[in-house]
């Protein structure tokens, strides 16, 4: 039964592809002017697609493909903005001290998950959990920065921990 389904999806994904992925490179080139950005934003969609549940169930395509592709979209604006950062701050460090490429480009990787994963969370727990792990604060020098007590310091690294742990894994 689970071979006839997939067989069916994979079937309504190829139809999709076939019959849209033209007007979806289109329309994705004209928000980023980048021809080959375009395409590969395009096939991150249709492997989203390819990866959802329910396929099935699309009433209308191209309504469903621009809802999935603003957000491919965003998540590419989203790592464009901290990778980014993060040549600035390497910009910023002595050459000896700078890490070599294979480190910077899992740092990279590092930061984009852990945005991902702290995506989801209120800006004060978020900004606990940096001070504690980018910062190195403890407790009680996160609690006087932002100005709230230890046991509220204690209870965002909870919740941030928790989305962490619990957070769905990339497929």
């Amino acid at each position: 039964m689970a071979d006839a389904s997939t067989a069916h999806a994979a079937s309504v994904v190829a139809e999709l592809y076939h019959g849209h992925h033209h007007w979806l490179s289109g329309w994705l080139r004209r928000r980023l002017a980048d021809v080959e950005q375009a395409a590969d934003l395009a096939q991150d969609t249709f492997v989203r697609v390819l990866l959802s549940r329910d396929v099935g169930a699309i009433q209308e395509p191209r309504a469903f493909l621009t809802t999935v592709a603003r957000r491919v979209l965003a998540n590419h604006y989203r790592r464009a903005e901290i990778e980014r950062a993060w040549l600035e701050t390497l910009a910023s460090l002595p050459e000896p001290v700078a890490p070599p490429p294979e480190t910077r480009l899992m740092i990279l990787e590092t930061l984009c998950e852990l945005d991902r994963l702290l995506d989801g969370l209120p800006a004060a727990v978020r900004r606990t959990f940096l001070l504690s792990q980018l910062d190195g604060l403890g407790y009680a020098e996160i609690g006087a920065r932002l100005g709230i007590s230890v046991s509220t310091v204690k209870r965002h690294m909870s919740r941030a921990a928790m989305q962490c742990y619990f957070a769905e894994l990339p497929q």
